[in-house]
């Protein structure tokens, strides 16, 4: 039997990459006569930079950039196998993690890195980047990154307007002319899985705000600057940014990519999984395990086991998900494509506890070998592959 693993990330335990071998050991220290492939996968989020570039045997680039606050941090990013391609995670520039909770402050934080790695991967001979959005800890509407790239945003004293998004109300004039060239020439593709405009009550400052630090009034204050800097646009070049699908996503990026450099803004999951070659990896697979660390009604609306499940179910293969948490599951997951799914907890414990990478990786082991044995009890002829 020849079973094809492709487990997103569980996030704050294991990477895609671990837990797909943590499965394949659980198979094959049961039976060596199964053939256990792996590709590594996620849906736009964190992960996607390893997923890619594993599944494309591509490289690992790591740069210094702006940090979110100004302060210089180490940022990797990917360039694929096929050497023109990049691919971007704006968290490794931008991204909460890297601020304290004390740090975190939307009218200060800046995108001004994501430029800086957009910039080293042009210099080093890329002219296609996929951008993975999510994990921000901006709300400047992309401008910082805008900036870096040579976009110049003028205050009414004729200066370039700070950092931050508390500088989006100063802007009143876009200067393009020092934008090279190259930048122009670019394709990006922004994996983007929200759609959520740029202002309002279901804008960037008002539904991901506070989750950045913004405290009530600062929300306010966000979603001003943030409306304010759409008329801008609109009125100096016609662009509505509001109108985007997805503009509100990481802060205002989405506007940014979407608006200023042309991008278009894919379901991430689709995206990685076509960069993947996935489709092309299910033929002639038996079974197809995948997963991730909790699974809910979230999952069938854009995460990476339910994509995977809905390419398997159209090849006929039958899809197995693994997670850590089940307790939110419902119907529409096996409308989706998945089979069935299980939890890889053996029994109460705390989530402290089951997140440990080492527990997590035995779990994962252990469940493998147990479906191992079932499949090996009542293994299926192909020929009655996908049928229910």
């Amino acid at each position: 039997m020849k079973i094809l693993v492709a487990m997103d990330s569980l996030k704050g335990s294991l990477s895609s990459m671990e837990a797909n071998e943590a499965i394949r050991e659980g198979f094959l220290n049961l039976n060596s006569d199964f053939v256990v492939e792996t590709v590594p996968v996620a849906d736009g989020g964190e992960g996607t930079v390893e997923a890619l570039v594993y599944a494309t045997g591509g490289n690992f680039i790591e740069t210094v950039v702006t940090g979110p606050i100004g302060q210089p941090v180490n940022a990797r990013y990917g360039i694929l196998g096929d050497g023109v391609t990049a691919v971007v995670e704006v968290a490794e520039a931008c991204g909460l993690p890297l601020l304290s909770q004390d740090e975190r402050n939307p009218l200060l934080t800046t995108t001004f890195g994501v430029g800086e790695l957009i910039l080293d991967a042009i210099d080093k001979g890329c002219h296609e980047i996929i951008i993975g959005l999510g994990g921000s800890a901006t709300n400047d509407a992309g401008v910082g990154m805008l900036q870096a790239l040579g976009y110049r945003f003028l205050n009414r004293e004729g200066n370039n307007v700070g950092l931050g998004g508390g500088e989006l109300s100063h802007i009143v004039k876009i200067d393009v002319e020092d934008v090279p060239e190259q930048i122009r020439n670019v394709s990006f593709r922004v994996a983007c899985d929200v759609s959520n405009p740029l202002y309002g009550e279901t804008g960037a400052a008002y539904i991901y705000g506070p989750q950045k630090g913004a405290t009530p009034e600062m929300v306010q204050q966000l979603d001003e600057g943030l409306k304010h800097f759409a008329a801008v646009v609109f009125d100096q070049i016609g662009l509505d940014l509001q109108k985007i699908s997805g503009a509100g996503a990481a802060g205002g990026l989405g506007a940014a990519f979407a608006g200023f450099l042309g991008a278009g803004l894919e379901s991430g999951v689709k995206l990685i999984l076509n960069q993947a070659r996935l489709n092309e990896k299910l033929q002639g697979v038996d079974l197809v395990i995948t997963g991730e660390g909790k699974l809910d009604g979230q999952t069938s609306m854009g995460k990476a086991p339910a994509g995977i499940a809905q390419l398997g179910k159209q090849n006929g293969i039958p899809a197995i998900v693994l997670a850590g948490d089940i307790s939110d599951g419902n119907p529409t997951l096996h409308e989706s494509g998945i089979t069935s799914y299980f939890t890889i907890v053996g029994g109460p414990v705390n989530l402290e506890k089951a997140m440990q990478p080492e527990v997590t990786r035995e779990n994962l082991r252990r469940t493998a070998e147990q479906l191992g044995r079932v499949l090996k009890a009542f293994m299926v002829p192909v020929t009655t592959r996908g049928q229910n």
